[in-house]
């Protein structure tokens, strides 16, 4: 074998024996919790609450953009988006910005989003603020608290 071909086969062998040992690179706890945020937008988008509750803590309270009252128990969160998906069929949200903060295994999540839907075959939008803190359980971030309110007109 040519000297040439020595060294490329060595130098191949050599990177990937120094590539088994490097630590693979993961997400910091900031994208986690935007990932967290994500998949929270995409259960919601499937009309399912099923498919949102298991991304609220078991004790998760809820001050949700359509509700006069609080709903601090898991009955009282599903109703709520059973009632959602029925009066905004097609519901979707998409994301603004998010200031997200981290504490150990603690985050909180602040921003406004829009949520679309569509009412006698028209597409209308309804812009909100809102605030999601999180807990770290094993290597999920849960909702434990979610509040969300319509975005009030600008000032004149």
């Amino acid at each position: 074998m040519p000297s040439s071909l020595k060294a490329t086969s060595a130098g191949f062998a050599l990177s990937i024996v120094l590539l088994s040992f490097a630590n693979v690179a993961s997400a910091g706890p900031k994208e986690d919790v935007a990932a967290a945020a994500s998949t929270w937008a995409v259960a919601l988008g499937e009309d399912d609450p099923d498919k949102v509750l298991p991304l609220y803590s078991d004790d998760a309270v809820l001050w949700g953009t359509l509700s006069p009252t609080v709903r601090s128990d898991r009955a009282a969160l599903r109703d709520y988006f059973v009632a959602a998906f029925k009066v905004l069929p097609g519901l979707k949200v998409a994301f603004g910005d998010q200031l997200i903060r981290v504490y150990g295994s603690t985050a909180v999540n602040t921003g406004y989003y829009t949520f679309s839907y569509v009412k006698d075959g028209e597409t209308k939008s309804l812009p909100a603020r809102y605030s999601f803190t999180y807990v770290k359980s094993d290597d999920n971030w849960l909702i434990v608290d979610h509040h969300s309110s319509a975005m009030p007109s600008a000032a004149k």
